[in-house]
Parts: structure tokens; C-alpha cells; sequence
């Protein structure tokens, strides 16, 4: 049993028996005496995709959910399908396009450090590593002159994705970006 004044980013628990996972966490703290402390959680079902927005008091218990953490390794798409290779066992699961969401433009084959959530040997979702490399393939022309700390460009990284870097970065380069935020971090 998970109290609600334990809760982390990550965690998931069961409500009405289903498995969610909480995305946000926002404590606020009452500025009158002897109020208790709220807890604002935001949680994802993990089999629908809906967000569930719950205001809880500290001392609310939730059961957590039976699901486990497997590290897994993205080998290729199948169609519309992704398939993740298991690291210790070597088995295959496969996660449709539409339940990856905004993670399909951070997907490289052979990219590693991914988590998978199996509930019933089924993948309800992937938790991706803090931050993935990927070449630029398509970006305006690099500006001489152009320092670290000046105005940025959009890119086009080889999954899709676009960001913005810096000016000085040009085609073919790698850099790594931060898969929370979708943000340029470094060259990698």
C-alpha cells in the first residue's frame, strides 16, 4: 500500500483495479492551522491512455499495481507496431504506434536503457532514458561567427523530430536531447 504523501513521479498503483502511473505531483500547504496538506496528482491509465486529475489528503492509500520494470532495447517497426527486445530473456514485445505517443520521435533501433511496464506479460508503457543522441539531417546552413550561447535554428533529427539548436550546429552533427523536455542539451 502506497500513501499519497509517498507518491513519486513513476509509480504506479491501482485505482478501481486499474493500473495508473503518475505523471505530476503538486503538494500545496494550506496557510491556515490545522489544515492538512493536499496533494494534486495527475495519473495516466495505463490501458486506456486517460488522464485522471485526484486531489488526495497526505494519509490516502492506494494498492500498488502488480506491474514490473523490465530493461528492454528498441530492435525494429513492424508495420505500425514497435518491437522491444527483453535484455535478459530475449523476448519480444510488441507496442502499437498510437500507445507510445510523443516517445516515437526519441526511437532508434538498437537504443537501450528503456523500461518497459508488463502487467500480465502485456506492455502498458516505456519509460525512456534521460536523454538519447540523434543526427541532424536537415537544418539551415551553420552561421560563421556564431557562439554557443546565441540565437537558435530548427532541426530536423533522423527520427522526425523537431528541435531547436544552437546556430552553429550543422547537417550530420549528433547531439544529444532531453527526452522530458524535447530540448537540445550537447553534442554527443
Amino acid at each position: 500500500m502506497a500513501k499519497a504523501s509517498d507518491f513519486k513521479r513513476g509509480m504506479v498503483v491501482e485505482i478501481n483495479g486499474v493500473p495508473h502511473v503518475i505523471k505530476q505531483i503538486e503538494v500545496r500547504s494550506p496557510s491556515s492551522r490545522g489544515a492538512t496538506t493536499l496533494y494534486k496528482v495527475r495519473f495516466n491509465n495505463l490501458k486506456t491512455g486517460q488522464k485522471l486529475d485526484e486531489t488526495l489528503k497526505g494519509d490516502d492509500f492506494f494498492k500498488d499495481a502488480d506491474c514490473v520494470r523490465v530493461k528492454v532495447q528498441f530492435s525494429y517497426m513492424d508495420g505500425e507496431n514497435y518491437v522491444f527486445m527483453n535484455m535478459e530473456d530475449y523476448s519480444q514485445y510488441t507496442v502499437g504506434a498510437d500507445d507510445l505517443e510523443e516517445q516515437k520521435g526519441y526511437l532508434t533501433e538498437g537504443l537501450e536503457d528503456i523500461v518497459a511496464l508488463l502487467f500480465d506479460d502485456t506492455v502498458l508503457g516505456i519509460e525512456l532514458p534521460s536523454s538519447v543522441a540523434l543526427e541532424i539531417v536537415e537544418t539551415a546552413p551553420e552561421i560563421k561567427g556564431a557562439t554557443a550561447t546565441g540565437r537558435t535554428k530548427p532541426a530536423r533529427l533522423t527520427t522526425g523530430l523537431e528541435v531547436q539548436v544552437p546556430e552553429y550546429l550543422k547537417t550530420g552533427e549528433i547531439i544529444k536531447i532531453n527526452t522530458v523536455t524535447g530540448k537540445f542539451m550537447s553534442r554527443a
